[in-house]
């Protein structure tokens, strides 16, 4: 018997409809495939209470960086994701940034579709390693976008971001 298997991509993605487009629609019940059978709020909870935090400060002071790096390493293994603290960015230049992203996020349809992944690129708005049509997906959008080493700067999106966003992706 063949059997199937996604090959899986980094810079591939299915392309997704616009969930903030589908809870326009005013729907009575979340589609299927939004649907994840078995997911409790308390496991969601748990997670974020968990979430590993590490100090970017720590990791460059002598007392303790080791003891920092071996979370920030065991972060990446066992997470793939985390929290940083005392980073060294400002209060308000994430309250800037934050902003720009909210405006971003409420950006008409037809100016959102300039921004829409490609097939072959997840960058853009649109959903993550979306790698079948039968896959549960998050019932969120998102935007994605490289800024650095601005090498990998997929120029022409980068380029179409409101002024204010793409000034505040340089400045971080």
């Amino acid at each position: 018997m063949e059997t199937k298997q996604a090959k899986f991509n980094f810079g591939k993605s299915l392309l997704v409809p616009s969930v903030q487009e589908l809870a326009k629609q005013h729907l009575t019940n979340n589609p299927d495939r939004y649907v994840h059978p078995g997911q409790e709020s308390q496991a969601v909870s748990a997670i974020r209470e968990a979430v590993p935090v590490i100090d970017a400060q720590k990791l460059i002071s002598g007392d303790s960086m080791d003891s920092e790096l071996q979370k920030l390493h065991s972060a990446c293994q066992q997470w793939g994701f985390l929290q940083v603290m005392n980073h060294g960015v400002t209060p308000f230049l994430l309250e800037d940034f934050k902003r720009e992203v909210i405006e971003l996020f409420r950006l008409p349809m037809e100016e959102k579709k300039k921004l829409w992944q490609q097939e072959d690129n997840v960058e853009g708005f649109g959903q993550a390693f979306v790698l079948s049509e039968e896959q549960k997906l998050d019932w969120s959008d998102i935007f994605t976008v490289k800024t650095l080493p601005p090498r990998i700067r997929k120029v022409d999106l980068f380029q179409k971001l409101p002024s204010g966003l793409r000034c505040l992706s340089l400045r971080t």
